[in-house]
């Protein structure tokens, strides 16, 4: 099968089967190239159901896990995003196609690097990339209507919640070092209301307010 056909293959049988429903985030996963995010070396596994590996001890999330995220944040098109910690880019990528704006934010340089090397080469123009400790967030672009940490974190924060806006939603994976579960807290009236989701393991958050 061809690349588009894998994807397609995907998403019927790792996010449709699994209950992933939003038909928007059902046709980002269609479209965003996920081959292209990965060293050509290993692009024949880019649609298979895992993690990859992208240098610098660090990995691209299985697509499922990608979606789910993305699912749970429930974009409708008008939002800025900012995403903790941009990989590879792809995270970024697919939330730049249901989003207004997406600030993505990478502590290794040359991963910032090469992520907005494939953003602008492949036409992402709603995506802004900077290299630094994101655990501190993106202080002079906040607040953001939507806030995604990629990384493992025993704690969501105080200084990104202080940066996510009324009515807004923020993401992380919560737990222990090599075992957490997706925590979706949301933001109304100044109050928070948590939910717990999918059990999973990501790579620690690293910075001031990390690991």
């Amino acid at each position: 099968m061809g690349f588009q056909e894998l994807r397609e293959f995907m998403v019927n049988t790792q996010l449709i089967s699994r209950g992933i429903k939003d038909e928007r985030v059902l046709n980002a996963m269609r479209k965003v190239p996920r081959h292209l995010f990965v060293d050509e070396s290993i692009q024949y596994k880019a649609y298979d159901d895992m993690a990859l590996p992208i240098g610098e001890g660090q990995t691209i999330s299985q697509p499922y896990m990608v979606a789910i995220m993305t699912e749970l944040l429930e974009l409708k098109g008008s939002e800025k995003v900012l995403e903790i910690g941009t990989g590879s880019g792809y995270q970024g990528a697919i939330l730049s196609k249901l989003s207004r704006e997406v600030y993505t934010i990478e502590r290794v340089d040359v991963l910032a690097q090469k992520a907005g090397e494939r953003f602008r080469s492949l036409g992402y123009t709603n995506i802004h990339v900077k290299a630094g400790d994101g655990t501190l967030g993106w202080p002079e672009e906040a607040p953001f209507d939507r806030i995604m940490i990629t990384a493992a974190t025993p704690k969501i924060p105080d200084v990104l919640m202080e940066q996510l806006s009324e009515e807004g939603i923020i993401l992380a994976p919560v737990g222990e070092r090599f075992s957490q579960q997706l925590l979706k807290r949301t933001k109304s009236m100044g109050q928070y209301s948590d939910e717990y989701h999918t059990p999973c393991i990501f790579v620690p958050l690293i910075g001031e307010y990390g690991w």
